[in-house]
């Protein structure tokens, strides 16, 4: 059983702040055998972590959050990034072409991008896995609808920090069914639905302190764009 972490954020997600050896020293710390760095429709960091993961005794799982024109989609095991601004289901097949898996995070959450409020739950049953726990809630009643849609159709389901700074990488772990510690071996048990889910809510104060931190730098880099 290998200790996964499936949604990261680094400093090159316009709402991140780490660097990829902080957050990769962080995984190690929380002894995690794998991570995926999702950068929001950016995939250089998690392709540099996927390089250095073995110095910090991980395996580096490849990906990004695309945001597709319904919302937010992970695609893991991926070599070069998905457009931005796709449909929901082209988005999947562009994810599948590479030989990645998609899975959808924080699906009931509009506030945050949540597909399930442009698609519908048969878009959303083609997914290959659910984040059916998120650990940036207020509630809890997003994951539990999550989790509850993955049980009824029978999807394979993940867990996710979604951190946005280092220190909460860890805090949502997908427990992954394989003893092979390989990219591929991961993906495929999570496609295969040999996962469990562990997970802690994320502080209320940082999620904020995240959230003030990500619309800071959101209208710098707009207004530098602007300058350009």
């Amino acid at each position: 059983m290998l200790s996964v972490e499936l949604h990261v954020h680094s400093s090159l997600s316009y709402d991140g702040r780490d660097s990829v050896d902080d957050i990769l020293a962080r995984a190690q710390d929380a002894s995690l055998d794998a991570l995926a760095i999702t950068d929001h429709d950016e995939i250089d960091a998690s392709l540099a972590a996927v390089e250095k993961a073995s110095e910090y005794d991980l395996v580096g799982v490849p990906g990004m959050e695309v945001t597709s024109a319904a919302g937010h989609v992970l695609a893991l095991g991926i070599s070069d990034a998905i457009p931005k601004g796709l449909p929901f289901t082209e988005t999947l097949n562009r994810i599948h072409d590479q030989g990645g898996i998609a899975v959808v995070p924080h699906p009931f959450q509009e506030s945050r991008s949540g597909v399930m409020a442009k698609i519908s739950r048969a878009d959303l049953a083609r997914a290959d896995a659910i984040e059916v726990y998120n650990s940036r809630l207020l509630t809890g009643y997003a994951n539990r609808q999550a989790r509850q849609f993955a049980t009824e159709h029978g999807i394979p389901m993940t867990a996710g920090s979604d951190a946005h700074i280092a220190e909460m990488v860890g805090r949502a772990i997908t427990n992954v069914e394989t003893d092979e510690q390989s990219v591929e071996s991961i993906l495929s048990a999570i496609a295969d639905g040999r996962t469990t889910i562990e997970g802690r809510r994320t502080p209320w104060h940082i999620s904020f302190k995240q959230a003030a931190g990500g619309a800071k730098r959101r209208v710098r880099a707009r207004l530098l764009k602007f300058f350009e």
